[in-house]
């Protein structure tokens, strides 16, 4: 005897092997035995060998057609045996009576399951309603199945076109555009990336990137709309210094400038000089809304985002020639041990002599030529005494780390001749040595005062955001502790406050300081504990790495470009790890695959096999070890 029975939805025809009161046994064609529940039994059989039932039940039930069954069976609720008696005419057999239930649980529009064996009709309404919505799915899956054949072919279907661009970052995965789409990814084996831009929705790699990039971050734009912003700092007192700032020449945003006098032959006074943007932004403002909502200027090859209005940038950068609020740090030291023997930050007004240019100024400032006071340097009077205090202050910090730093490592301005959203743009690619006097100078000016301000708000007790490095990690926090790698006790962010969000926190915590001393704490914008200076800190962080991270993947597709526009089909390169290098002609780190174990740094020649524009990588093998 042979039992038909369902286990987990589907139909099973196997040979009862023992039976009790509320189960049975059965052993399957392959000899397996397993409990059943009699609860789950149809019903029982002779004919046929149960291996065979199946096969020949559901050969029976394709030639059922559900809608003659729905008019057939009665309207209320009925057993599929009788209805199979009726429909055959005859007591069906095994087969027979397989076959319809088949046929019942393969249209569930048309009969509803009642209980083990038991169907309902459904309703005319019901039925209609039930194949309207079947009908509606065929035809989708037809204009899905159309439009996945267009993409495979190379074609974007009109329909798709308005939404194509929602496909990487925003894709509504229950729809039939997005489905369609995903079937012509599978079917090809591409990138989602490769068939956008093989379908034309973007041109370019580069216009891909860009607009993802904004359309995820800056959805209204990148423009602030026009603000009006007051005058600032005609009531304070006009600083007596001869400044200058050193920039790049796409740099429009002068946060600082440095001026030094010498009151006798081994005394000078140094002065460093900051723009004040935060005098019209006090905490809560709009404009602190503006600034906080992007945290930082975002750079990119040829282009930026400013993080403040144009106009609020225009009103406080020290920008030659013109009357400007700025925060000052005044360093009086000996010139021939370079001790420093007073300091004070006053809030004044300056106006720059000349706003001067790293690329302009470069080649004729060597540090040969600085150390021959008979060698003519531009602006000597000035970057003399600056050149010579600014090495002692390196000499300093490279006894507290006991090593001098490493300063000779290439960097590179990016400046391109074209649109910076043109991928057929001429890049440039200027190196500058980081060991450079200009270079340096600035730098050791900056560090000196991000060390004296960080100092000034701990001493009285005023909060402000710091960064620290011990043990190899850096981070930021509320707490005044060692930079190792720079060698000094405390150091703060607060000389770029038109660009960083945390240098204008920062300004405004070393206002407090500068003006009330001890009860400056009480009156700064941040006090103590503030909960929302810790947020800021982290919201500042996942924003910065996020802006960086853009910056950094626009330079290294520009790299690629310009190798490209170079032709380069050979290039020497650096070991920096396993198979890790560096080009020695651009800013551009990749992976050779089955590179031989080097030493670091060893010199190696590289042969350019292709580019991949949308990977920002190149793809190189090894020529010879140099």
């Amino acid at each position: 005897m042979h039992v038909l029975y369902e286990d987990a939805g589907k139909l099973k025809a196997e040979t009862i092997f023992s039976e009790a009161d509320t189960s049975l046994q059965v052993e399957s064609a392959s000899g397996k035995r397993s409990k059943i529940k009699r609860n789950n039994v149809l019903f029982t059989f002779e004919q046929p060998a149960p291996d065979t039932l199946l096969p020949s039940a559901e050969a029976l039930a394709a030639t059922l057609e559900p809608d003659f069954l729905w008019e057939f069976a009665p309207q209320e609720e009925f057993e599929a045996a009788a209805l199979a008696e009726d429909y055959f005419g005859h007591a069906p057999d095994a087969v027979e009576k397989t076959a319809l239930i088949l046929a019942l649980s393969a249209a569930p529009a048309y009969f509803h399951r009642r209980g083990r064996g038991l169907y309902r009709p459904a309703p005319p309404d019901i039925l209609q309603a039930a194949l309207a919505a079947i009908e509606k799915k065929r035809l989708q899956a037809e204009q899905q199945q159309q439009w996945t054949e267009a993409l495979v072919a190379g074609q974007l279907p009109e329909a798709l076109r308005g939404v194509a661009r929602t496909f990487l970052d925003q894709p509504d995965k229950n729809s039939l555009e997005w489905k369609a789409f995903d079937a012509a990814i599978q079917q090809l084996g591409a990138s989602p990336e490769k068939l956008l831009l093989s379908l034309g929705v973007w041109p370019d790699p580069l216009s891909m990137m860009r607009e993802r990039f904004l359309a995820a971050h800056f959805p209204k734009g990148t423009e602030w709309p026009p603000v009006a912003v007051e005058p600032w700092g005609e009531d304070l007192p006009q600083a007596d210094v001869e400044a200058y700032s050193v920039d790049d020449s796409s740099t429009t945003e002068i946060d600082d400038a440095l001026s030094v006098t010498l009151p006798d032959d081994d005394t000078l006074c140094v002065g460093i000089h900051i723009a004040a943007p935060a005098l019209a932004i006090p905490r809560g403002s709009a404009f602190d809304d503006m600034a906080r909502s992007r945290m930082s200027t975002v750079y990119m090859p040829g282009d930026k985002i400013p993080m403040l209005p144009r106009e609020l940038i225009a009103a406080f950068s020290l920008d030659e020639g013109q009357w400007r609020p700025a925060l000052s740090l005044y360093i009086t030291a000996r010139r021939h041990d370079g001790e420093i023997l007073a300091t004070d930050t006053r809030l004044e007004r300056i106006r720059v002599t000349a706003n001067l240019r790293h690329d302009r100024l470069g080649g004729a400032i060597t540090a040969e030529a600085l150390a021959d006071p008979d060698a003519e340097v531009p602006y000597a009077h000035w970057l003399r005494p600056l050149w010579q205090f600014a090495q002692h202050l390196s000499a300093a910090r490279d006894q507290v780390r006991g090593k001098p730093e490493n300063n000779d490592r290439v960097e590179y301005s990016f400046e391109l001749d074209g649109p910076a959203d043109d991928p057929d743009s001429i890049i440039r690619l200027i190196p500058r040595q980081r060991n450079a006097p200009l270079e340096r100078l600035v730098a050791e000016y900056m560090i000196l005062t991000n060390t004296q301000w960080g100092a000034l708000l701990a001493r009285h007790g005023v909060p402000g955001i710091y960064r620290s490095q011990q043990m190899g990690r850096t981070r930021m926090s509320t707490q005044a502790l060692p930079h190792e790698s720079i060698a000094v006790p405390q150091y703060i962010w607060s000389t770029s406050p038109l660009r960083r969000y945390v240098d204008l926190i920062n300004q405004g915590q070393i206002l407090a300081a500068a003006e009330h001393g001890v009860s400056a704490r009480l009156v700064a914008p941040f006090k103590p504990k503030d909960a929302d200076l810790y947020a800021l800190i982290g919201a500042f962080d996942s924003q910065y790495t996020l802006w960086g991270e853009f910056q950094s993947s626009m330079e290294r597709y520009w790299c690629i470009r310009w190798l490209q526009q170079q032709g380069l089909q050979e290039v020497r390169a650096h070991v920096l790890r396993e198979n890790l290098v560096r080009l020695a002609c651009a800013p551009l780190v990749t992976r050779i695959n089955g590179l031989p174990a080097f030493e670091r740094g060893q010199e190696i020649m590289l042969d350019i096999l292709g580019y991949d524009d949308l990977g920002l990588d190149i793809e190189c093998r090894l020529r010879e070890a140099l």
